[in-house]
């Protein structure tokens, strides 16, 4: 018994307990960067983004030959400062990645939820449209809306509207079935609930943290889309700050202006590293699935 009790006691403090999920320190600090340079552009940034000087055209970066400490990063083929219209672009990328996460966010948490709510051949009708959604292709959505529209942001967001609201739908109708079927719905059923309150009221804010979780990832994807289309030349136009515009103006001076693609470039990684590790990191926090497991 003696042994016994010696073996049982080295075993329960062999076992360690499981610590706090850590902090993803290198994505705040990416993150902190970008909306440093979002609030405080207009201090930060040392010169107008806009502002050219044909006598300063590509000058290198500071730590090259001929570099100069009054524009760091270097100036681009117009004499405009690059770091400026990085600092600016900043911007243009939360702003367009925002305005499309509302946009077809909320169009597809609402058809979620009535999807999710009410079952039946209301289920069947979304889901079969978010199936037919899917199966578009997005950049003939979008040669489409910019020949009508023109190329600009808005056509970014008018683009994400459209196409991207099936997968808010799917996910946000799955955690409505689930939902549905708990005690606190019954209860507000018997209470004389209407349906709407009870899919805004209570189903709703039981899925807010599955839906952060799902914009903070996303952002990075729409800052990679948003360049990309701009980069095409079917997003914003010059003299727009846009980083994937900065990118298409500077990939015919590549050869020895290479500072004109290669710092939006990193201004782009960083900021896509930042919101994907917050992402998983609040998934792991917010979700309590991933706290089981």
């Amino acid at each position: 018994m003696a042994l016994l009790n010696i073996f049982s006691k080295k075993k329960r403090t062999g076992t360690k307990p499981r610590g706090r999920i850590r902090p993803p320190y290198l994505g705040f600090f990416c993150l902190g960067l970008f909306f440093l340079s979002v609030i405080f552009a207009d201090v930060i940034a040392p010169y107008d983004p806009q502002e050219g000087d044909l006598f300063n055209t590509t000058i290198p970066p500071v730590w090259q030959e001929e570099g100069s400490l009054a524009h760091i990063l270097g100036t681009d083929m117009l004499g405009r400062d690059v770091l400026s219209r990085i600092i600016h672009g900043s911007r243009m990328s939360l702003l367009i990645s925002v305005g499309c996460i509302l946009f077809y966010g909320s169009i597809g948490v609402t058809l979620g939820l009535v999807s999710g709510f009410r079952g039946g051949r209301t289920d069947m009708v979304i889901m079969r449209l978010a199936d037919l959604w899917l199966s578009l292709p997005a950049i003939i959505v979008l040669f489409m809306l910019a020949s009508v529209h023109g190329p600009s942001g808005k056509t970014i967001i008018l683009t994400f509207g459209i196409m991207g609201w099936p997968n808010y739908a799917r996910i946000v109708r799955g955690e409505c079935l689930g939902l549905k079927q708990r005690d606190f719905v019954r209860l507000a059923r018997v209470a004389g609930c209407s349906k709407l309150r009870i899919m805004f009221s209570h189903i709703l804010p039981n899925i807010v943290n599955t839906i952060i979780i799902m914009a903070t990832i996303e952002i990075g994807f729409i800052i990679v889309m948003t360049a990309t289309m701009s980069f095409l030349g079917l997003g914003t136009q010059p003299p727009s700050c846009d980083w994937g515009l900065m990118l298409a103006e500077g990939r015919q001076y590549i050869t020895y202006a290479s500072w004109l693609v290669t710092f939006p470039g990193i201004a782009i990684v960083i900021t896509v590293l930042g919101f994907n590790l917050t992402g998983d990191w609040l998934r792991e926090v917010l979700d309590p699935k991933q706290k089981l497991r």
